[in-house]
């Protein structure tokens, strides 16, 4: 049987699942052919040289990143449910974000979460300034809990950890608060925590302009 004519999307699908799985510098033309089973020219047919293919690499993230639909009853549900999808997009996305980053597109690739938010903090009432911070912060706190995730994932082993750091004296005397935090953290639970504790901060009060 024949097979099918190659595609310029089925290059670039092909070519974004291995950045995804092995870094960006496992994607040379050669390893694409393979993996698509045809020859290097076709390839080049279809989306240029490996600059070529990285820039358009780079176009289809920020195209595939861009679509994020708030969910909730309120807007504060809805401002955290954006926050976590954002989260999600970060951490499923770690090579091909940095490729994003590294072409100089992060605003823009980070302006559908802005625009969700801004939608979502002036329902609730706040405008101008007060609402820019607020798009921003929670932006920044989405941005810096992913880098401390990956950090901590990449970090070697910890000797001590925290298990044997913390006792009831070291915790002036709260001894539930250092049982607490001798167990291993629960990443999805502390960022819902946190993320919920700065946008009820920030949505407080309301209209201001």
């Amino acid at each position: 049987m024949a097979r099918v004519p190659l595609t310029r999307d089925e290059v670039l699908v092909v070519a974004a699942d291995l950045v995804k799985q092995h870094g960006p510098e496992a994607l040379t033309m050669r390893k694409l052919a393979a993996e698509l089973g045809t020859a290097v020219t076709s390839i080049y047919w279809h989306v240029g040289n490996r600059e070529s293919l990285l820039d358009a690499l780079v176009e289809r993230t920020v195209a595939d990143l861009g679509t994020i639909r708030p969910r909730g009853a309120t807007p504060a549900e809805r401002v955290v449910s954006v926050a976590r999808t954002l989260r999600r997009q970060l951490r499923d996305h770690p090579h091909l974000v940095a490729m994003v980053h590294e072409r100089g597109l992060t605003e823009r690739m980070f302006l559908p979460a802005q625009q969700a938010l801004v939608r979502e903090v002036h329902a609730a009432g706040l405008r101008g300034a007060r609402a820019a911070d607020a798009v921003r912060a929670v932006q920044f706190q989405v941005v810096g809990y992913v880098l401390v995730e990956r950090n901590r994932e990449r970090a070697p082993v910890q000797r001590p950890g925290e298990e044997e750091l913390w006792d009831t004296a070291l915790a002036e005397d709260d001894a539930t608060l250092a049982r607490s935090l001798s167990r291993p953290v629960d990443p999805d639970r502390l960022f819902l925590t946190s993320v919920r504790a700065l946008v009820k901060s920030l949505l407080e009060g309301g209209s201001c302009s």
